[in-house]
């Protein structure tokens, strides 16, 4: 082993940053109270968090914020603020999904160390130069890899310096992070907001194969796996839980600190893990780590399992009620032994955790300013820190210029308190202001007491010049662009002010669909493809009209059979949802559209694309509403879309939904699943409202909303600011529903655009328009917009 391996902590309030520094965290990641992916954490105030950065240095601890969310337009100015703040502290790195996040603080706060939250659902090699690209530092890798993924990936991270994080601890999700919209789809409640509701977690109606939580998993932990993830090159070994409490986080960062030391002290791995089942724990897993994805991983309880596992290790059994049983009488006093004793196992960590923080301070540190001069002297400040938690440290600092005796502009205790008071900040507590040696009647230019302030603020920041804040420059809306996009329909001329239709399709019979509409057609491409993706080469190739739409998640040899179409079809166009097929298209001089799927939510986030990797245009989330979206300002030569109908995705996930819901004679995810099962069925929560399971051949199993996605709202509101509107006739996601006659679907969307785009107004065309939305809305009667109208 030839790199350090970092033991990185959750710090949900102060008490469990405490509680993983002693416990000997490398680093802790935390969040303020916005802007993190974790708003139901209690989360820690700007004052805070100088104080923990304080405090954790001090034990050569490293600090890392979340500000893993997607952003919206509105709130960069305050983002801008809260950043120029940011670098004028000692933080050791920001943690950051927002590929418009990435883009301002590459270009305006250059000292921050950004890393790469695992919300950007990052598992394939060619994800690490895209993100290096954009500015990151490291990257936090999908839980859902396995161990030889996690090695090719991290071989991949040094050739482009950067460092690697797995999760070895804490919570799984069922979806992968960054694409799951269970909740945003019905009340807006977004994991990309941090305000994931966990529907994974709920009970739902009894299913077939007789489980109330089918979507529930156990916890993740790799820690028996150590050995492994070190010579797979990984760099930082991350705990989930920044929702646990301060002895849940001390008792898990001590025992992997000691497993870790242990396992490099002695070749040997020296815990045997049973305190990790004394606090909050669902039961644990390394079923993705091993890449061995079967029906174990699930259990139907979402609650602790702490009880459950104490009892079960011991034996003990449930008896009934009366019983006379000898032996049955002996259980019920094994279980109340042993749920007694857990207890007070459990009283003694708090006991420990307490005794163990209560001296850890983050106060501010007491500030002591003394000002002194007298005529024909310059004028001195004596400068004091103070505190329990830091040493005392003093210096002193002088004008340039010396004071001189003035009636009129003579400085007193009121013009140095009013220019000097805002050292009484989130660092510093101004206890004292004294200007008892300065004699009075005695002037020096303004200029140079603002030079003195400048002078100990920078000493009292280690030395360093405090950065101004930066305020963001407008950003120029540019027009909609004239020039098509797609060669291959270059015949057809496209007025720049129209909004076009563009069609997605995903079977090979639909290509048909090409003589009937000018439209665009995307073709949706599959999950997975293991070698066979001639096929798709060639049916590519003999339908030049169709422009490739590549998916979220390509993980190792489906990424490169990705990379295979790209290189060998050679398209002039291609949408993708994953960004390894961003930045190899961009390699290849391939001009591609950002897909929905890569949660496009501001004007920044396009230009970072359009700049970095010469981006021709962009899918905005159906995840924002009308308000949300207004103000994203187009890049130059930059085209904009939406998808007005779809199915409404929840989740999509690696494991299997079907062993948990109707049952699937395979103990195991084999190899032949992902390209052979094409499943459906539902699930139902106790709310009565049913969700469609939906396997594709060479696809991962997913959930869908029970309503498709219709939008005809927005082409009435915001035509100006899209070029495009899409539909998805994949029928993905329908279950056994009817689909609707396509050739009727695309007819009625266009009908709906030529009127938008004509000026005509006639009462013939008025009433052809209004039929369109009636017979569309007849075609797809369990339709909704309800994210159109809450957002984010």
């Amino acid at each position: 082993m030839d790199h350090k391996i970092e033991l990185l902590a959750p710090g949900g309030d102060v008490d469990a940053i405490k509680a993983a520094i002693i416990a000997g965290a490398d680093a802790v990641y935390c969040g303020l109270d916005t802007l993190n992916a974790r708003n139901r954490a209690a989360n820690i105030s700007f004052e805070q968090l100088i104080g923990i950065i304080r405090l954790a240095h001090q034990y050569q601890c490293q600090i890392f914020l979340t500000l893993n969310v997607i952003i919206l337009e509105r709130e960069f100015k305050s983002i801008a603020k809260l950043l120029s703040k940011l670098v004028n502290t000692t933080l050791d790195g920001v943690i950051v999904q927002d590929i418009g996040m990435f883009n301002i603080i590459k270009k305006h706060f250059p000292t921050l160390d950004i890393h790469a939250s695992t919300q950007l659902t990052t598992h394939n090699i060619g994800q690490i130069p895209f993100l290096k690209k954009l500015g990151a530092s490291r990257v936090n890798l999908s839980r859902e890899l396995n161990l030889r993924e996690i090695t090719a990936i991290t071989a991949v991270c040094r050739e482009y310096d950067l460092l690697s994080e797995v999760f070895v601890h804490g919570s799984l999700c069922v979806a992968f992070s960054g694409l799951c919209y269970s909740t945003s789809a019905s009340v807006g409640n977004s994991g990309n907001r941090g305000r994931c509701s966990q529907a994974c977690r709920e009970e739902y109606e009894t299913t077939a194969t007789g489980h109330n939580f089918p979507l529930n998993i156990k916890d993740n932990s790799a820690f028996f796996d150590l050995p492994a993830l070190i010579d797979a090159g990984v760099h930082s070994f991350k705990i989930e839980g920044r929702i646990k409490g301060a002895n849940y986080v001390h008792t898990v960062v001590d025992s992997f600190r000691k497993q870790i030391d242990g396992f490099l002290n002695t070749g040997e791995l020296t815990e045997d893990g049973e305190r990790l089942y004394k606090v909050f724990n669902r039961d644990f897993s390394n079923a993705f780590l091993r890449g061995d994805l079967n029906q174990s991983m699930f259990i139907d309880n979402p609650r602790d399992n702490s009880k459950v596992h104490a009892i079960n290790k011991h034996n003990a059994t449930e008896s009934q009620s009366h019983s006379q049983d000898k032996s049955q009488q002996i259980s019920v006093v094994q279980i109340h032994e042993v749920e007694q004793n857990l207890q007070t196992d459990k009283n003694e960590i708090e006991a420990e955790v307490v005794e163990k923080i209560k001296h850890l301070s983050i106060e501010k540190v007491p500030l002591s300013l003394r000002f002194s001069g007298q005529a024909a002297q310059p004028l001195e400040v004596s400068v004091t820190t103070t505190g329990f938690s830091v040493e005392q440290n003093s210096f002193t600092v002088q004008s340039t210029s010396l004071l001189r005796a003035s009636e009129n502009t003579s400085i007193d205790k009121a013009t140095i308190e009013k220019r000097f008071k805002s050292f009484n900040n989130a660092e510093f507590l101004l206890t004292e202001l004294n200007c008892d040696n300065l004699n009075t009647g005695l002037s020096i230019p303004f200029k140079e007491l603002t030079a003195l302030k400048n002078q100990i603020a920078s000493l009292l920041n280690n030395a360093v010049d405090i950065i101004p804040e930066v305020t963001l420059p407008p950003l120029v809306n540019h027009p909609k662009v004239a020039s098509q996009l797609n060669s291959q329909v270059s015949s057809q001329v496209k007025n720049q002010a129209k909004n076009e239709l563009s069609i997605l399709i995903c079977d090979e019979a639909d290509a048909e669909l090409a003589h009937i509409t000018h439209a665009d057609i995307y073709f949706k491409l599959p999950d997975a493809y293991k070698r066979d993706c001639t096929k798709y080469v060639g049916f590519l190739q003999d339908n030049p009209r169709l422009i490739p739409w590549f998916p979220a998640v390509l993980i190792g040899k489906d990424y490169d059979a990705a990379v295979t179409i790209l290189e060998q079809v050679k398209p002039p166009l291609i949408v993708t949802n994953n960004t390894g097929i961003a930045y190899k298209a961009n390699a290849l001089g391939i001009k591609w559209i950002a897909g929905p799927f890569l949660n496009t939510t501001n004007s920044y986030a396009l230009l970072a694309m359009k700049e970095d990797f010469d981006c021709s245009g962009a899918f905005i989330s159906n995840e924002i509403n009308a308000m949300q979206m207004k103000h994203i300002a187009r890049p130059e030569n930059f085209k904009l879309f939406y998808s007005i109908y779809h199915p409404i995705l929840l989740m999509t996930s690696r494991q299997c939904f079907f062993q948990q819901s109707v049952g699937c004679e395979k103990p195991r995810i084999d190899n032949g699943c992902m390209l052979s099962c094409d499943k459906s069925t539902t699930i139902t929560n106790l709310k009565g409202v049913s969700f469609a399971i939906d396997k594709q051949k060479a696809g991962y199993p997913s959930i869908y909303n029970q309503d498709q996605f219709l939008n005809m709202e927005i082409i009435e509101d915001l035509s100006d600011l899209f070029d495009g509107f899409m539909i998805d006739l994949t029928n993905i996601g329908t279950g056994d529903r009817q689909a609707p006659d396509k050739a009727l679907l695309i007819s009625q969307f266009e009908e709906l655009l030529a009127y938008k785009n004509s000026t005509n107004e006639s009462k013939n065309s008025i009433d052809s328009h209004s039929s369109a939305k009636q017979q569309l809305n007849n075609l797809v009667p369990e339709s909704t917009n309800i994210q159109y109208h809450n957002g984010l």
